[in-house]
C-alpha cells in the first residue's frame, strides 16, 4: 500500500510502502518525500473516556458507527451497566466487544453504587474490583467519582485504588471543581486523569500536580473551548474524549471532529495527533498499532492533513470502513436487564403544599454542562398542590425507582423549556432509575408508564402523541442497527424541541444527568432532592 506515512515519533511525513502480513505491519519501506497525490496514513483515533452505554448501542453496534470516523479504540467505562447488573454487566460488555475487531479497553467500575443516597441495581466491592483488574480485558480502574471518599481515606475506596496499583494499571479520576491541597491529595493517592475540568485554571492546576487532562466534548458536557489552550502547553498530557455520545451525534462524527476543530484553532498538527492518537495508547498500554513495523495494522487513511476526511479505517490489517460506509457486520446481541417496578398513577406525582413553606428549591440545568445551579423561586400552587409553571419555565421533575416499587421522588427544575407534555428516560446516571420532566402530572405519569411497559428506554408525550425508543438491554442499550437507532432518536429529539418546545440542545442527554448526585450543585435521586456540595438531602419546599 503506497501512502504518505505520518510518523508521530519523529514528526515526519514521507512517501512509504506499507506491507501488511497476518494482521501486522511487516515492513515500512520509505520511498521519498511527501507526495500530495497520495492519501495520508496515520494511527487511528482513540476516545480516551467514553461510556458506550450512553450511545444507547451495544459495543458491537457502537463500533460500526465509530470506525467510519477513524476511531479504532476507546477507553470504555462500563459503569452504567454495572450500576444495573453489577459484574455480569461488565462481562457482557467485554464479550459483546469481542465480536468486533474494534479495540475496546474496558475499566473496572470503582463506584457502584456511586453514592448511598440512591437506589442502584448492584454493588461492586473491592474484591470484585480485584477480580476484574486481574482480567487482561480490563485495562484500568474506572473513574473514581467518590473523591470525598478518597480524601477521607474510605477503606473500600482506598482498597480499589490499591488494587489498580497492584496490577500496575492506571486509575482514572473524576473530581469536578476540586482545587488546592484537596486536589493534590486526591491526585497523590494514585488518580492519573480527569475529564471533569470545566475551567482552564482548574485543569492547569491539576496538570501541575501530575495529572493528565482529558478534553471532553460530548452530547451534554462540552469543555473543548475552555481547555484547548492547554494543548500547546502540555502536549504530552492531553487527550480527547467524548464521555457520553448519543447516537445522533455519533453518526455525525467522533474524535475526528475534535482533531479538525483543534487544527482550526491553529494548534500544531503533531500536538493534536498526540492527543488524539498517541497519548491514550501510551497511558493505557493499549494493544493498538501506531504505524511502526511489527505493530498491529491499525491505522486510517485521510485525504489531507487539513480537512481530515476519513477515506479508510483499518483494524488488524482488515478494512473496516471506507468512504463513510462501515464494513463491520450488523450484529444482534443477548438481552439482559433488571427492571422490577409497577405502573404508576398520576396522583403518585402530586406534591402537596406545605403551608409553613414560602419558597421552592429549583434545580437549574445548564446548557453544555453536567453541573447545575440551585435556585430559590416562588412556589407555584394549584388547589393545595405545588405544580409545574411552564410560563416561568419551572417544571416538575421526578425520579422513579426501577428496581422495586416505592414512591417517586419529586423536585422542580428550570431551563428545559417544555410548554406541554413530558419526557422520560431510564438512561439516568448513575443508578439508571426513571427520570422524568413534564408540565403536568398526567403527562409525567404517561411518559413513565411507557418506559415501565418497555422495561427501559426514552419517551416523550403530549396530548396527542406517545413516542418511545425501547432500550431492552439493561434499560440502557439496544442491539438494533445503530443508524436506525440514530434516526429514531433524531425524530424524538426533534419532537421534544419542535412540539414540546424544549430549549436545550440535547434535552435527553441533559435529563440523564439530573440524577447524578456526584456532580454539584443540586440533583434529584429516587430518595429525594440532594445537595452535591453539602452531600446531603435538602427539602424541596423551604
Amino acid at each position: 500500500m503506497r501512502v504518505n506515512l505520518v510518523n508521530l515519533f519523529d514528526k515526519t511525513i514521507k512517501e512509504a510502502e506499507l506491507i501488511i502480513i497476518d494482521q501486522y505491519i511487516s515492513k515500512i519501506q520509505i520511498i521519498g518525500s511527501e507526495n500530495p497525490a497520495l492519501p495520508y496514513a496515520l494511527p487511528g483515533f482513540v476516545d480516551a473516556h467514553v461510556h458506550i452505554e450512553s450511545s444507547m448501542l451495544t459495543p458491537s453496534q457502537f463500533a460500526r458507527l465509530a470506525v467510519v470516523h477513524g476511531t479504532v479504540a476507546t477507553i470504555s467505562d462500563p459503569h452504567e451497566i454495572a450500576n444495573v447488573l453489577g459484574v455480569p454487566g461488565v462481562e457482557y460488555m467485554i464479550e459483546d466487544g469481542k465480536r468486533t475487531p474494534f479495540k475496546f479497553c474496558f475499566g473496572a467500575p470503582s463506584c457502584v453504587p456511586a453514592t448511598v443516597f440512591e437506589t442502584a441495581g448492584a454493588v461492586i466491592t473491592p474484591d470484585d474490583v480485584r477480580d476484574l483488574l486481574a482480567k487482561d480485558e480490563i485495562g484500568y480502574l474506572a473513574e473514581v467519582m467518590n473523591f470525598p471518599g478518597v480524601l477521607n481515606e474510605d477503606p473500600d475506596m482506598i482498597d480499589k485504588i490499591n488494587w489498580a496499583k497492584h496490577f500496575n494499571k492506571p486509575a482514572d479520576g473524576h473530581a469536578p471543581g476540586l482545587r488546592g491541597e484537596a486536589a493534590k491529595k486526591y491526585i497523590d493517592s494514585g488518580l492519573s486523569t480527569d475529564h471533569e475540568c470545566f475551567t482552564y485554571e482548574e485543569a492547569k492546576e491539576k496538570l501541575h500536580y501530575g495529572m493528565k487532562i482529558l478534553i471532553r466534548e460530548g452530547s451534554a458536557a462540552r469543555n473543548f473551548e475552555a481547555l484547548i489552550p492547554l494543548l500547546a502547553e502540555f502536549p504530552e498530557k492531553i487527550m480527547f474524549c467524548s464521555d457520553d455520545k448519543h447516537p445522533d451525534f455519533l453518526v455525525e462524527g467522533h474524535i475526528n471532529l475534535l482533531v479538525k476543530r483543534a487544527l482550526g484553532h491553529g494548534h500544531n498538527l503533531w500536538d493534536v495527533l498526540h492527543a488524539a492518537c498517541l497519548n491514550p495508547v501510551a497511558h493505557y498500554s493499549l494493544p493498538v498499532g501506531l504505524l511502526r513495523e511489527n505493530d498491529p495494522a491499525d491505522f486510517i487513511l485521510v485525504d489531507n492533513l487539513t480537512d481530515f476526511n476519513i477515506i479508510q479505517t483499518w483494524l488488524n490489517g482488515t478494512l473496516v470502513a471506507e468512504k463513510g460506509t462501515s464494513l463491520l457486520p450488523d450484529l444482534r446481541s443477548t438481552h439482559i436487564n433488571f427492571f422490577n417496578c409497577s405502573r404508576k398513577n398520576s396522583t403518585d406525582f402530586q406534591c402537596k403544599e406545605n403551608k409553613s413553606a414560602s419558597q421552592l428549591k429549583v434545580i437549574e440545568a445548564l446548557e453544555g454542562q453536567l453541573i447545575t445551579n440551585a435556585l430559590t423561586e416562588e412556589i407555584p400552587l394549584n388547589n393545595g398542590f405545588v405544580v409545574s409553571d411552564p410560563d416561568r419555565d419551572i417544571l416538575k421533575i421526578a425520579v422513579v425507582n426501577r428496581y422495586n416499587d416505592s414512591e417517586p421522588a419529586i423536585g422542580f427544575i428550570k431551563n428545559f423549556g417544555l410548554k406541554t407534555g413530558a419526557i422520560a428516560s431510564t438512561v439516568a446516571h448513575d443508578s439508571h432509575n426513571i427520570v422524568v420532566v413534564g408540565c403536568d402530572d398526567e403527562s409525567i405519569c404517561e411518559a413513565v408508564n411507557l418506559l415501565i411497559d418497555a422495561k427501559g428506554g426514552i419517551s416523550a408525550v403530549d396530548r396527542n402523541t406517545r413516542l418511545v425508543l425501547e432500550l431492552p438491554i439493561a434499560g440502557l442499550m439496544t442491539d438494533r442497527d445503530g443508524y436506525d437507532v440514530a434516526n429514531a432518536y433524531t425524530k424524538m429529539d426533534s419532537f421534544v424541541k419542535e412540539t414540546l418546545k424544549s430549549t436545550l440542545q440535547s434535552p435527553y442527554m441533559t435529563l440523564s444527568f439530573m440524577a447524578l448526585l456526584v456532580i454539584p450543585s443540586l440533583k434529584l435521586s429516587d430518595k429525594g432532592l440532594f445537595d452535591g456540595e453539602k452531600f446531603e438531602f435538602v427539602p424541596v419546599l423551604i
